[in-house]
């Protein structure tokens, strides 16, 4: 093959590096079909890979397996498709996964794993169902070092912050099941004046339609304890600066708003003041897949909300963070659930709304509840921020470090004489 022939697209080679297709370095096949039935039925510990990307792409495991060592995977088919994968022991993959095998053991396949990854999504066919198949794969053209040490530094690196990534996700999973169970004791059992959960051994409980609650709490209906429930302006957005921010449901993203993307939109001066937004708002989806999910609105620009939302503003018979995280709750879901389900509407609405039943504890209690659990939230937004770095950490060294742009030469040198 004339490397300079075929790659004369690329320019300026970093010094010690060389132009290869998929195909020079690794050989290509495909994973099996695997059934359903075949993982649900076998309690195995071999993993068997898919499309999804959650869960690293395991779909479950199964008493056998078809690779063993050092592999490349990607997904071949559907709205994942290009989507690399190292993978590394004993392990299956279903039909809709391209397997690489290395043609020599000079290859550090956890670094082409990392190129291949910045790159494959680039050659997805979107004409039809998206596809990346292993014709395509194999004739991608990629530069990279030649030298084996510095492709295991740079992927080396590159793990490191992987790893520091993955530490954090489980501490953010962790304060996360924290929160969870921290909601179940404290919206059913409460916490009393000495800052204790109360338990039915040491406090007086009464029947209620949600369940043994606190003697001294009620159970109320929203409507009994708001302001206003009220939806919102009916509007098309515009990206332009034309008046208020334009608050809709597809801006709320994990349950955070990103107020720099929110679009504008036109309303008259003497409409603003009915659909504005202010602090303690609650904002609630009554449409679509995210129909009863809610925002707390906290320090908004001056915004207004779209029409498929309904806004809740609590009275000062209860505290808007308090009825806000019995939003996020079982009791709460399995109301809303249950209506969806009897209903031949699509969606809820305002009058539904103002009926789910809330259980509410005095003032001062709403106000440790909610001083407790946002504390846990406040946790795990910090930890959050600092996965978000180092995302940007990691992209930024792999734009540099993929490219050649910065090298690590020095770092290889400083290893092996520390051998020596």
């Amino acid at each position: 093959m004339n490397n300079e022939k075929d790659f004369r697209e690329f320019e300026n080679l970093p010094e010690g590096w060389k132009f290869s297709k998929v195909k020079d370095l690794f050989m290509d096949g495909r994973g099996r079909i695997i059934s359903e039935e075949e993982i649900k039925n076998r309690e195995g510990i071999y993993p068997v890979y898919s499309s999804q990307t959650s869960n690293n792409g395991e779909l479950g495991k199964i008493n056998t397996y078809d690779f063993e060592g050092e592999f490349i995977t990607w997904t071949t088919d559907g709205a994942n498709a290009g989507t690399v994968f190292y993978r590394n022991g004993k392990f299956n993959c279903t039909n809709v996964c391209g397997i690489l095998k290395p043609r020599n053991e000079n290859i550090n396949v956890k670094f082409f794993s990392y190129l291949l990854s910045t790159i494959a999504k680039n050659y997805v066919s979107y004409i039809g169902n998206p596809k990346l198949m292993n014709s395509t794969f194999r004739d991608i053209k990629i530069i990279h070092p030649n030298d084996y040490y510095e492709q295991s530094k740079i992927a080396e690196i590159l793990e490191t912050v992987d790893n520091a990534i993955e530490k954090t996700d489980k501490i953010i999973e962790k304060y996360k099941r924290i929160k969870q169970g921290l909601m179940q004791d404290l919206l059913t059992k409460g916490i009393d004046e000495n800052g204790n959960i109360r338990s039915e051994k040491t406090h007086k409980f009464k029947d209620s339609p949600l369940g043994r609650i606190p003697e001294e709490w009620e159970v109320v209906r929203l409507g009994e304890v708001s302001i206003s429930i009220n939806y919102g302006y009916t509007q098309s957005a515009k990206e332009e600066e034309i008046g208020p921010k334009f608050l809709r449901i597809t801006d709320i993203q994990e349950n955070k708003v990103n107020w720099d993307n929110v679009p504008y939109c036109n309303i008259s001066y003497s409409q603003l003041s009915k659909y504005l937004l202010k602090d303690g708002d609650i904002v609630f989806a009554r449409t679509g897949a995210t129909t009863g999910k809610s925002y707390y609105i906290e320090n908004p620009p001056i915004v207004i909300f779209a029409s498929y939302l309904i806004r809740v503003r609590v009275s000062n018979k209860a505290m808007p963070k308090f009825i806000w995280i019995f939003f996020n709750s079982e009791k709460y879901w399995k109301q809303i659930n249950l209506d969806i389900a009897g209903s031949t509407q699509e969606g809820f609405n305002a009058s539904k709304l103002k009926k789910i039943l809330i259980p509410l504890p005095t003032l001062p209690e709403q106000q440790r509840i909610a001083k407790i659990l946002s504390q846990t939230d406040q946790t795990i937004e910090k930890e959050q921020q600092y996965k978000e770095k180092l995302q940007k950490i990691k992209q930024g060294l792999m734009q540099d470090l993929l490219t050649g742009k910065v090298r690590v030469n020095h770092l290889i040198n400083e290893g092996q004489n520390n051998e020596a």
